[in-house]
C-alpha cells in the first residue's frame, strides 16, 4: 500500500554516487520569462520617466487658485501668499470638496487670512477698510467701481469671516461659547446683503473640518511624542536587535535548552499579560465612567481614554487567554515532534554558524526592498499629478453652460459668458482629454502590478541564495572543507547568472494572484453600499479563495525555489519535483516542517514581549525608578507601539534566515532519506542528533 503511495506521486530519489550538493554545471532556466521580466522594468523605467515628465507634484503641496496658479510656490508672484482664499465659503459642501480644489465659488492666493469681520457695503465706505478688504479682491478693485459693479463682476466677496489657515486654506474660524456655535466670538454675522445669519450656517461648509482638525492635532502630538523619545526608541531597536543576535548565538550552542526555555518563557509572559489585564480590570471596578462599552464610547482621537474602560482590559484578557490556551494545546500534542524539530533547529543553528554572512543577508533584501517601494511611490505620485487643469463654468442662477469646460483667458467675450453675464470661468479639477491622459489609469495599474513583480521578484531572489548556501552545507561530506569558500556569495551569482528567468516566473504567477486580490478589494470597496447580499456572499468568498491560494502558491514557490538552488532546473520541473517530494512525505511536512516554524514564531513572540513589557514599564512611568528618565510624552503608546513592531521586524528578519535555513535543510534531509540507506556505501548525510531521533543509524556506526 506505501509503495502504491509512493509511486502515485513520482518515484523516490536513487542514489547518485556524484552528486555532491548544488550542481555547479548548469545551464539558464525559463528564458522567455526573463527576456519578458527584462522588457516589462525597461518598460516601468519608460513610465517612469514618462510620469517624471508630465507629472508636477506641486499639484499636491500647493493648493491651487482660481486660475490654476500654485499658492506660495518659490519663484512666482505668489510665493509670498501661501494660503487660499474661499470668496464665499458657505457654497462648498465638506473639507473634502476643498481639498479637492472643486468648491464652486472663487479662490485667490493671499499672504494671510481675513482676522476680522467685514462687509464690502461697510468697507466701501471706509477708505482704511477698502485697503484692507481689497488685499482679499482680484486685481483692479478700485473705488471708482460701484460695489454693484464689483459683485457683479466677482472682483471681491460680498462679505469676510475671521478665518485661520489649515492645509494652508482659510478656513472660518469657529468656536463654541455656553453652548452656541460661533465665529470670531460673535454668534451672528452680516452675509454682505445686509442680512443677519447664525454662524452655525457656517458649519455647513466646514462640517467635517472638526474631525480633520483633531486628526491633525493627534498628528501633531504623535509627532511631539516622537521628537522626545526617538533616541530611546532607537535604543529599543539596538536592544531588540542584540537580544535577536544573542537569542541566535545561543541556539546554535544551546539549541535544546533554549527551545525549551522559549517555550516557558512565552507561556509566562503571556501569562503575565493575562495577570496583568486582570488587576487593571479588577482596579476600574466602581471607578465613574468605567463601565462605558466600546460601542457607546465610539471613535477617540485621545487613545488613553480607552485605557480607561473596564471592557478595554477585559477584551485584552480575552484574547490573552485565547492565545495561551491554543499555545498550551499545540504543546501537548505535538510533543512527540518536538524532539524531531529540535535536532532540525540544532542543525539549522550548526548550518548557519559556518554561513555566518547569511544573518546579515537580509540587509540586502531590504535595501533592494526599499529601492523599490520607493521607484513606485514616487512613480505613482507624479502619474497622479500629471493631469491637466480643468476650468470650468459656475453660475449662481441658473444657466445652460453651468458645469461645461471653458478657457480662463477668452471667456469675458465668449458666447457664454454673454448668455450667462454672471458666470464665471474657475478652475475645477485636474484631468485631460489626451490620449495620455485617457491611458493614465492603465499606467497606474502597470505601476501597480510591477510593483508587486518587482517586489516579489527580490523576496525570491533572497530565498534562492539563502537555500542554495544552505544546501551547500547539508551535502557537504566533510563539513565545513568541502563547502564553498563564499556560499552566499556563489548562491546569488548562480542565481542572478542562470536562474533569473525561473525568480521572474514564479514571482510573476505570485503577482497576478496578488493583483487580482487587489481589485477584489476594490470591488469590495465600491459594492459596500449596495444592498445585494448574494454580490457581497460572492465576493467573499472569492476573497477567501484567493487568499488561500497566495498563500499555497507562497509555500509551493518557496520549495521550488529550494530545487532550483539545488538542481538548477527550471521552475515548472523544480515545482514539480518538490510537490512530490512533500507529497511522498506528507505527514511530516504536515507536522515537523509547521513545528519547527511554530517554534520560531514562539522565537519572535518571546523577543517582541520582553521588549514590548520593559517598553511598557519605562514609558509609562508604572516604575518609579523610571519616573525621571523617561519623557514626557502625550501618548506613551506611540513609542511602545513602535518598539513592538520594529523588534518583531527585527526579529523576523534574523529569524527568516533560520526559516529558510529549516526549510531547505528539511528538503535536503527528505532526499537523504530517499536516495541513501545509512550503508557504507550510501552513508547518511543527515547528523547524529537526527538520525538517532529517527532511529536511523549508519551501518559504520551500529557496527561500531
Amino acid at each position: 500500500m506505501e509503495l502504491e503511495e509512493k509511486s502515485k506521486y513520482g518515484e523516490p530519489r536513487k542514489y547518485d554516487p556524484a552528486f555532491k550538493g548544488p550542481i555547479q554545471n548548469r545551464g539558464c532556466t525559463d528564458i522567455v520569462c526573463c527576456i519578458l521580466f527584462i522588457v516589462a522594468v525597461l518598460g516601468y523605467i519608460a513610465v517612469g520617466i514618462l510620469a517624471w515628465s508630465q507629472g508636477d507634484p506641486r499639484k499636491v503641496i500647493y493648493p491651487t487658485d482660481s486660475r490654476g496658479q500654485f499658492c506660495g510656490q518659490a519663484g512666482t508672484p505668489l510665493e509670498k501668499k501661501p494660503f487660499l482664499f474661499y470668496f464665499n465659503i458657505m457654497k462648498c459642501a465638506s473639507p473634502m470638496v476643498l481639498l479637492e480644489f472643486q468648491c464652486p465659488t472663487t479662490q485667490m492666493c493671499v499672504d494671510k487670512c481675513p482676522e476680522k469681520f467685514m462687509t464690502l457695503v461697510k468697507a466701501y465706505s471706509n477708505s482704511k477698510d477698502f485697503e484692507y478688504y481689497k488685499n482679499f479682491c482680484k486685481e483692479g478693485v478700485t473705488t471708482s467701481l460701484g460695489i454693484p459693479q464689483i459683485l457683479s463682476q466677482g472682483l471681491c466677496p460680498a462679505m469676510l469671516t475671521p478665518s485661520k489657515p489649515f492645509t494652508r486654506r482659510c478656513f472660518p474660524a469657529l468656536g463654541q461659547k455656553g453652548g452656541v456655535i460661533t465665529v470670531g466670538n460673535n454668534s451672528h454675522f452680516d452675509d454682505g446683503t445686509g442680512t443677519m445669519r447664525d454662524a452655525k450656517d457656517l458649519v455647513d461648509g466646514v462640517k467635517n473640518a472638526t474631525v480633520v482638525i483633531e486628526a491633525r492635532q493627534v498628528v501633531m502630538k504623535i509627532f511631539e511624542d516622537y521628537t522626545q523619545s526617538w533616541y530611546w526608541i532607537l535604543l529599543g531597536l539596538v536592544i531588540a536587535m542584540l537580544t535577536s543576535l544573542l537569542f541566535i548565538v545561543l541556539l546554535r550552542f544551546l539549541a535544546g535548552i533554549m527551545v525549551w526555555v522559549m517555550i516557558a518563557m512565552v507561556i509566562l509572559v503571556i501569562g503575565y499579560g493575562i495577570f496583568h489585564c486582570y488587576m487593571e480590570y479588577a482596579a476600574l471596578k466602581g471607578e465613574p465612567g468605567a463601565n462605558v462599552t466600546l460601542q457607546e464610547l465610539g471613535f477617540q482621537t485621545d487613545f488613553t481614554v480607552y485605557l480607561q474602560i473596564r471592557q478595554t482590559w477585559l477584551a485584552f484578557m480575552i484574547i490573552l487567554a485565547i492565545v495561551e490556551v491554543i499555545i498550551i494545546l499545540l504543546l501537548i500534542f505535538l510533543r512527540k515532534r518536538l524532539l524531531i524539530a529540535i535536532a532540525l533547529i540544532k542543525e539549522a543553528s550548526r548550518a548557519i554558524g559556518h554561513v555566518m554572512c547569511s544573518l546579515f543577508y537580509p540587509l540586502f533584501t531590504f535595501v533592494l526592498l526599499a529601492m523599490v517601494i520607493a521607484y513606485w511611490a514616487v512613480t505613482a505620485v507624479f502619474l497622479s499629478t500629471s493631469n491637466e487643469p480643468v476650468y470650468k463654468v459656475f453660475n449662481e442662477t441658473e444657466c445652460e453652460h453651468s458645469r461645461k469646460t471653458c478657457d480662463p483667458a477668452n471667456y469675458t467675450t465668449s458666447p457664454e459668458k454673454a448668455q450667462c453675464p454672471e458666470s464665471e470661468c474657475l478652475f475645477a479639477f485636474y484631468g485631460g482629454e489626451t490620449i495620455y491622459h485617457k491611458y493614465l489609469i492603465g499606467l497606474q495599474f502597470y505601476n501597480v502590478f510591477l510593483f508587486f513583480w518587482c517586489a516579489n521578484f527580490v523576496t525570491a531572489l533572497g530565498q534562492m541564495t539563502l537555500a542554495g548556501a544552505f544546501s551547500s552545507y547539508y551535502w557537504a561530506f566533510v563539513k565545513p572543507d568541502d563547502m564553498p569558500a563564499w556560499p552566499v556569495f556563489s548562491s546569488l551569482g548562480r542565481a542572478l547568472r542562470y536562474h533569473t528567468g525561473t525568480l521572474a516566473f514564479g514571482s510573476l504567477i505570485l503577482s497576478i494572484i496578488q493583483i487580482i486580490r487587489v481589485l477584489l478589494e476594490y470591488l469590495d470597496h465600491k459594492l459596500k453600499g449596495a444592498q445585494n447580499k448574494f454580490a457581497k456572499f460572492l465576493l467573499c468568498c472569492l476573497k477567501c479563495c484567493f487568499w488561500c491560494l497566495e498563500k499555497c502558491i507562497k509555500f509551493l514557490n518557496r520549495n521550488a525555489y529550494i530545487m532550483v538552488a539545488i538542481y538548477g532546473k527550471n521552475f515548472c520541473a523544480s515545482a514539480r519535483d518538490a510537490f512530490l517530494l512533500l507529497m511522498r512525505n506528507l505527514l511530516r511536512v504536515a507536522v515537523l516542517d509547521k513545528v519547527t516554524d511554530f517554534l520560531l514564531f514562539l522565537g519572535k513572540l518571546l523577543i517582541v514581549g520582553l521588549v514590548g513589557i520593559f517598553a511598557f514599564f519605562f514609558f509609562s512611568g508604572r516604575v518609579k525608578a523610571f519616573e525621571d528618565t523617561a519623557p514626557h510624552l502625550h501618548y506613551y503608546w506611540v513609542p511602545i507601539l513602535t518598539l513592538v513592531v520594529g523588534s518583531y521586524l527585527i526579529a523576523h528578519g534574523f529569524f527568516s534566515v533560520y526559516a529558510m535555513c529549516v526549510d531547505t535543510l528539511f528538503l535536503c534531509f527528505l532526499e537523504d532519506l530517499e536516495r541513501n540507506d545509512g550503508s557504507a556505501e550510501r552513508p547518511y548525510l543527515m547528523p547524529e542528533s537526527l538520525r538517532k531521533v529517527l532511529n536511523k543509524k549508519n551501518k559504520t556506526e551500529a557496527a561500531d
